[in-house]
């Protein structure tokens, strides 16, 4: 995955064993069930309404990335079924988008991971190129060319090219404690137990 390597974790494990404020707010929701991506992110400021960034960047974006794009959280459809099997044949991984789309039972039989802000039909127009590969923030989070990007039904994680592995890392740890977590669970000791709660009183009403 060009060099990023993801675990196979969820956004949540990753955000937890971040220990970073990595989360973009709700809002960028999967456009069909079952989406899910993870890869290096390509950047895209471009115009709400206006679609002609996200074509530039489908023809610039190296294969093997994730296009993140910031379209003001536009409610208009800036991507479809043309502009999803132009990135496929390129090699692109899938679309995250502050902004709306359309074409969503197309996206999902071509099985093209996008996480969108809404779904609505509105025409675009085509007059700003937009701008390619600068940093942006998504949803409150700064994203970077080559940063990493996580998107699943719990939402979108951005982690900094250079903290990834070691996020990814910890994310293992994580995950291999939460196994023995939930083997004890089913061996009947309580969540008040195993985090060190049951010290803690209960407010009384």
């Amino acid at each position: 995955m060009t060099g990023l390597a993801t675990g196979g974790h969820s956004t949540a494990t990753l955000y937890e064993a971040s220990a970073a404020d990595c989360a973009c707010a709700p809002g960028l929701r999967p456009v069909w069930p079952g989406a899910r991506l993870a890869g290096p992110a390509y950047t895209v400021r471009g115009v709400g309404g206006d679609n002609l960034a996200l074509h530039h960047a489908v023809a610039a974006a190296p294969p093997g990335h994730v296009l993140v794009a910031d379209l003001q959280g536009a409610v208009h459809g800036h991507w479809g079924e043309v502009l999803a099997v132009a990135a496929q044949v390129r090699g692109l991984l899938g679309l995250v988008v502050d902004g709306g789309i359309r074409d969503t039972a197309e996206l999902a039989g071509l099985g093209f991971p996008v996480f969108a802000s809404s779904v609505a039909v509105f025409r675009t127009t085509k007059d700003h190129p937009g701008e390619l590969g600068a940093p942006l923030v998504l949803r409150g989070v700064p994203v970077a060319t080559g940063d990493l990007v996580v998107a699943d039904a719990d939402g979108v994680v951005c982690l900094p090219r250079e903290v990834a592995p070691s996020v990814v890392a910890r994310a293992d740890e994580r995950v291999a404690k939460e196994r023995d977590i939930l083997g004890r669970l089913r061996d009947g000791c309580s969540t008040l137990d195993l985090y060190g709660l049951s010290t803690r009183r209960q407010t009384a009403r």
